[in-house]
């Protein structure tokens, strides 16, 4: 084989493993935008590694990937942005390849933007074990390897990132996607009409809403009662020429499925402008994202558009 075709099969070799790496990226960085980075980088030391000497490939992109989100989610960069709080896990909608494995619930728990959000108390190393035992059932032996410790080592971290994440998780058991679509309809009406009373009786007594001020504050804004967050609510689905203006245009609204959890686009001819995605507990609404910043849209947008146009639940907000 001469060294043209080397390249060309050795590439090959490397996109059959692109998918998994750019889910094991998502899944460790929360960012579709950073994951792409970290697998074209990966890309690149594949191109100049002596490739004859490496004898699992699949192993060794694992080991370069894993090591450089690591290395992002240590930079100072990274540390000082989601310290200051400006920081959501990036949506996906589901069917996106970056999502990854989903055959067991807890691959599927994995990449929810709630286990998502919730890994940020997590060491660099405690994620890493987590997302690769929870998420690509590794062993612990492949992952000591991975992240040069010791299998017992990973283990406590294992052991530490589920009792933190566990710790942290809303109670109450998660609906039926028929039952969440009913819920998050519900919600919506509600909100169009301004009857506080009917959200706040579809919100859980804990309830959280949390929104990126469509990218336009430095850091996330907060609401932490059922009575402040339908005010909240009432006001942000309130259709308004304002609003419209600021999105450029006359959203029609959509149900999805969003990392796994049911959620309403907000759509302006092929562009998402708006996802709020909705957690639930006990069948009530437990949290509420607002996401909006252009930025942490793209890919939502490029999936929007190959999934195609349904019926919305209004046309014209």
């Amino acid at each position: 084989m001469d060294g043209t075709a080397t390249d060309r099969f050795d590439s090959s070799r490397f996109e059959a493993s692109r998918n998994r790496l750019a889910s094991l990226a998502y899944r460790l960085l929360g960012s579709a935008t950073d994951a792409e980075d970290a697998v074209q980088d990966a890309f690149l030391r594949w191109q100049a590694a002596d490739r004859q000497r490496i004898e699992v490939p699949e192993a060794w992109l694992t080991k370069v990937v894993t090591n450089l989100c690591l290395d992002r989610l240590r930079s100072a960069r990274t540390r000082r942005e989601r310290t200051a709080g400006a920081w959501l896990p990036e949506p996906l909608l589901d069917g996106d390849p970056m999502l990854g494995p989903a055959d067991t619930a807890e691959q599927r728990e994995a990449v929810s933007l709630a286990v998502l959000t919730l890994m940020e108390r997590l060491s660099p190393v405690e994620r890493a074990v987590y997302v690769l035992r929870e998420a690509f059932c590794d062993s612990h032996a492949e992952i000591a390897g991975i992240l040069g410790i010791s299998e017992s080592a990973s283990q406590q971290h294992l052991h530490r990132a589920r009792r933190r994440i566990a710790a942290a998780r809303h109670r109450g058991g998660a609906a039926d996607p028929d039952s969440a679509r009913r819920i998050v309809e519900e919600f919506f009406a509600a909100a169009v009409s301004g009857r506080t009373e009917e959200l706040v009786a579809l919100l859980t007594d804990d309830a959280t809403a949390i929104s990126d001020g469509a990218g336009l504050t430095r850091t996330l804004l907060r609401y932490d009662t059922p009575q402040r967050i339908a005010a909240v609510a009432r006001a942000g689905f309130k259709p308004a020429a304002a609003k419209r203006r600021l999105v450029g245009g006359t959203p029609s609204v959509h149900h999805a499925r969003v990392n796994g959890a049911p959620a309403l686009l907000f759509v302006v001819g092929d562009r998402v402008s708006g996802a709020v995605t909705f957690d639930l507990g006990g069948g009530r609404i437990a949290t509420v994202r607002g996401i909006a910043a252009p930025a942490r849209l793209v890919r939502l947008t490029e999936s929007w558009r190959r999934h195609g146009p349904d019926t919305p639940l209004l046309s014209h907000w």
